[in-house]
């Protein structure tokens, strides 16, 4: 009963939130500033893939999330560079490539091979805006690192908030699939007790809103790193109850198909790890609470903006740093070169641009936020960026962007470590491993969208597997322009 009642209150301060931010950006006055420059609030969630409303999942609530999408331009096909953590976030908040910035696990420091590299927020930093972090943006281990700077970079911030809520305390009471080994790489969650405000994110929330308050007359760049929905799963009570397990579907059909798949795509043996069917059914509804959490916890910010008459001079982003698996072909997290694990959210809204309000199908990357951002706010970025702006999509979402996306992963094999290279047309998703020696993979989402036949070795694809091969190598030498933003059609 207790349950009950937290939870209509939960929908209830849910529908209100949504009531008053429909009418914030008309009724909010706007501040006097003397300097008009845009500001930017790039939010960051963390191991989520496009498992949201807006996206057209039939059963995740998002509704803040959603309601950003609607007023913004949303990215249908954007994909990560590398779908882990360090390497992925390093990669856009550089706008380098893995294979530039040397960063391809969660330890390595970019500045340790490239010292001089000006970041996303430092370039905002240069160009005299107040530059404010809050949680991850930069690498963390989750959930050891929560509440300290992790892998951070100091000379990207002038300021920085490390939240820390009672889901740290309360690491005792989290279930896995392995007890005694740790939770940041290993199927976990937790249907907490308390608030959300007592969470780490809702503490990192609440941090948001007082600095986008104490920054309101100048010029801001402010970037929320939600630690949600990474391993574990940790959300309170009434967000699990949004999903009763009952409602919940395994993956089948062609999804779970593992023939025909080279040996180092299947990172998880057995698949689902052997485990039961109803311990999967509790990690997806575990991970599809701690989705609705963080997204309510989105709609602070977002309300924020709004209320404070920001809302005409400032760019919202909301992205994630890569992908997830939830079971396709057997496989869970992360580090994968399936589409599950490379492709993310993105969404951009950016006052009194004409594609507002509409979705693209066009191919884009992470590595092209940093040239977008600088382009929109009139900065001049580093010349050296292997991404390229997406203001004319942001313009125009149809029009033609025939780029491609690349994602990659490492696989360590004993002593003979060796890539994987993936890249992404609009129809195509095309794999190499260890240059071909190893494997290649070729799906066709027209037909196939759950990558379950591999049509790399059919003859009837030859000029298929030709044209892809040529814009993997495309993809691997990029080539900026003299003004460091990359070239369009």
């Amino acid at each position: 009963m207790m349950a009950s009642k937290t939870l209509s209150r939960c929908v209830a301060a849910s529908a209100l939130s949504l009531v008053l931010a429909s009418t914030s950006v008309i009724a909010a006055e706007e501040p006097r500033v003397a300097d008009r420059r845009l500001n930017v609030v790039l939010i960051t969630a963390d191991d989520l893939r496009n498992a949201l409303g807006c996206y057209g999942h039939p059963l995740v609530r998002t509704p803040n999330i959603d309601r950003l999408a609607a007023r913004g331009v949303r990215f249908d096909r954007a994909y990560c560079q590398y779908p882990l953590c360090n390497p992925s976030r390093t990669s856009f908040l550089t706008g380098l490539r893995p294979d530039t910035t040397g960063v391809t696990d969660n330890a390595a420091r970019f500045r340790t091979s490239r010292p001089a590299t000006v970041t996303l927020p430092q370039l905002f930093r240069k160009n005299g805006y107040h530059v404010a972090r809050v949680g991850k943006l930069f690498h963390y281990g989750v959930p050891g690192q929560i509440g300290t700077n992790g892998l951070d970079d100091p000379e990207s911030w002038d300021e920085v908030v490390n939240p820390r809520g009672r889901d740290k305390d309360d690491e005792d009471k989290i279930v896995s699939i392995k007890p005694g080994t740790g939770f940041g790489a290993t199927l976990s969650w937790l249907a907490a007790d308390g608030e959300d405000a007592e969470q780490t994110d809702g503490k990192g929330a609440e941090a948001a809103v007082r600095l986008l308050e104490q920054n309101r007359d100048r010029p801001f760049f402010l970037a929320m790193g939600f630690f949600r929905p990474h391993t574990p799963y940790v959300a309170p009570k009434p967000w699990f109850a949004l999903y009763p397990l009952d409602k919940i579907s395994l993956v089948g059909g062609s999804g779970a198909r593992r023939d025909g798949v080279p040996a180092p795509a299947l990172t998880v043996n057995p698949p689902n790890y052997g485990i039961s069917t109803l311990l999967q059914q509790q990690a997806i509804q575990a991970y599809y609470g701690s989705t609705s959490f963080m997204d309510a916890q989105v709609g602070k910010v977002v309300d924020a903006v709004d209320q404070l008459g920001l809302s005409r001079r400032t760019i919202i982003v909301f992205m994630s740093d890569h992908g997830y698996q939830l079971g396709e072909h057997g496989l869970w997290q992360k580090m994968t070169l399936f589409e599950e694990s490379a492709r993310v959210p993105l969404i951009i809204a950016a006052p009194g641009l004409k594609g507002n309000q509409r979705a693209t199908s066009r191919v884009v990357e992470l590595i092209d936020l940093y040239p977008t951002l600088a382009d929109l706010c009139g900065l001049t970025p580093p010349a050296d960026l292997d991404g390229r702006s997406l203001r004319p999509l942001l313009e125009d979402p149809d029009r033609a962007w025939p780029h491609g996306a690349l994602t990659q992963v490492s696989r360590k094999a004993k002593q003979d470590p060796f890539k994987g290279y993936s890249v992404r047309s609009e129809r195509y998703r095309y794999t190499e491993w260890d240059g071909g020696k190893r494997g290649v993979q070729l799906y066709d989402h027209e037909t196939d969208p759950h990558e379950g036949t591999n049509l790399a070795s059919d003859s009837q694809f030859a000029r298929i597997v030709a044209d892809m091969q040529r814009l993997l190598q495309e993809k691997l030498r990029p080539v900026a322009g003299a003004d460091g933003l990359k070239s369009s059609p």
